[in-house]
């Protein structure tokens, strides 16, 4: 049966631009000058106005903007055997902007998605479900559906250093698979305090099609296919105990710091085995420029299955889309797979990181009005 939040027609993918008020706590906090519970302080406040700008712009969905974290990737943080906690906050302080200064807006990043690998030091353990400590506070302060993001588990796979993590760990088979069990128990208890949208974000699925990581791969001697249906069975693994219960999407992207990206390829080389494989309500999928390629794959998409949220308005740069150019693509789109199957959402958060992508906090409720505005416009 399908969720009845399948088939709404907006979206966001989570991480908001966060006031200068907060990223000036987070500084202060990283220099010492401020402790973890006067940070909390400033975190709730601006979540609680977030959450009445997110309601006045009228938003299917809200989320605390990632407000409580360093970055992205420490939904899975609060982990013994895994210190992605205090390496992030060392990383933090060393270089507050997370980019690198010499590197223009909208470039590709050196490649920090695969370079920065961290030892599993102990057999991983659940010690705090730091997405649930989000949703508590976000729940009782929404009308709207509230929704919470966790880094999937290709993508904390792909950042563990199996080489200098034995005796835990031999094989990143085994470490994928304490992922799975860690990730779907945090989802459980999401789910058991009243979450109704439980999204996964997996940037790493588009490395099966970017060149430069299959060469990665191949020198490894591994498969990329291979590979690829690995992390999707992980992917329906974390949410396979919970079918039913909640809505699931699952986020892909190219990368996204800074107003910068990681990879580049078209879905094509991945479609059929991803839309076909994958298990989740809504797949929200990167399609803001060229490197996403066209939309010819959505013809695996499975008739009256997922929900594709087409992620049409760039979160990199604060110049408006138009209204006209968005309905024609839509229409475009619309070609390979049924209307009553699409949805619209920016093509990534606005901040993966403290610092956030380079346009402004203005520029960015203009596009999210723009989402609502096209969809009134295509689907009433």
């Amino acid at each position: 049966m399908t969720h009845p939040l399948t088939r709404v027609r907006t979206d966001q993918v989570g991480s908001l631009l966060r006031p200068a008020s907060l990223v000036a706590a987070f500084l202060d906090r990283g220099r010492g000058r401020l402790d973890d519970t006067a940070l909390a302080r400033a975190q709730d406040a601006a979540i609680r106005q977030v959450v009445r700008e997110q309601e006045a712009h009228g938003l299917a969905f809200v989320t605390d903007g990632e407000y409580r974290r360093l970055n992205w990737q420490v939904s899975f943080s609060e982990v013994a055997g895994w210190d992605l906690w205090q390496g992030s906050w060392q990383g933090f302080v060393r270089n507050p902007s997370l980019a690198e200064v010499d590197e223009a807006p909208l470039s590709r990043g050196r490649d920090a998605v695969e370079s920065f690998k961290v030892p599993a030091t102990a057999r991983l353990r659940l010690v705090d479900n730091f997405p649930l400590r989000e949703f508590r506070f976000l729940q009782p302060i929404t009308k709207a559906p509230a929704k919470a993001m966790l880094m999937g588990p290709d993508r904390v796979a792909q950042m563990c250093d199996i080489a200098r993590s034995a005796p835990h760990y031999a094989d990143s088979g085994a470490f994928l698979a304490d992922v799975v069990a860690i990730q779907s128990r945090m989802v459980g208890e999401l789910i058991d305090a009243g979450c109704a949208y439980v999204q996964l974000d997996e940037p790493s699925y588009t490395g099966y099609v970017d060149a430069s990581t299959l060469a990665r791969i191949a020198a490894r001697g591994e498969d990329p296919l291979a590979n690829l249906r690995r992390a999707i069975a992980a992917s329906n693994a974390v949410i396979a105990a919970h079918a039913g219960r909640a809505c699931f999407g699952l986020h892909i992207c190219r990368g996204n710091r800074a107003s910068m990206w990681h990879r580049e390829g078209a879905y094509d080389g991945i479609a059929e085995v991803l839309f076909n494989e994958l298990r989740f309500d809504r797949l929200l999928l990167e399609y803001d420029s060229e490197r996403a390629g066209g939309f010819e794959p959505l013809r695996f998409v499975p008739r009256g299955g997922a929900t594709v949220v087409l992620g049409l308005v760039t979160t990199k740069s604060g110049e408006l889309e138009s209204a006209d150019h968005l309905m024609h693509r839509i229409d475009d789109a619309a070609r390979y797979i049924d209307l009553e199957q699409l949805a619209l959402s920016p093509q990534c958060g606005f901040a993966s990181g403290i610092s956030g992508n380079r346009l402004s906090m203005d520029e960015q409720w203009r596009k999210l009005d723009l989402i609502n505005e096209v969809a009134r416009r295509v689907w009433g």
